[in-house]
């Protein structure tokens, strides 16, 4: 049976899921914007599944990382509120999401 923090987890991963996968509210590092073929790197991203403890420890799917062009790309979700300023819940219906993706050697 599912636990309380199971279920906040799982919740949190099902919008990030979905905020992903929208491609909406994506930030570009100023090294990821250097990368040929953002259209596909970003397209990689949505497509993104391969979760596992080492990469998603609390089961959020907040972040990840994949190789393109020969370069390591990390990607994070942040929360903030409406003015996306300050941190919020991810799961308040105000929470406002960003994607930032970034070279690896910019972290």
């Amino acid at each position: 049976m599912l636990d309380t923090l199971d279920l906040q987890a799982a919740s949190i991963a099902a919008k990030n899921d979905c905020f992903r996968e929208s491609g909406l509210g994506t930030v570009l590092s100023q090294g990821a914007r250097t990368l040929r073929n953002l259209e596909g790197l970003l397209g990689r991203i949505k497509m993104f599944n391969d979760f596992n403890e080492d990469n998603d420890p609390f089961g959020e799917h907040d972040s990840g990382s994949l190789k393109w062009e020969d370069e390591k790309v990390f990607w994070k979700i942040d929360y903030y509120d409406k003015d996306l300023e300050n941190w919020v819940d991810p799961l308040v219906p105000e929470c406002k999401r960003q994607m930032t993706v970034m070279l690896a050697d910019e972290y």
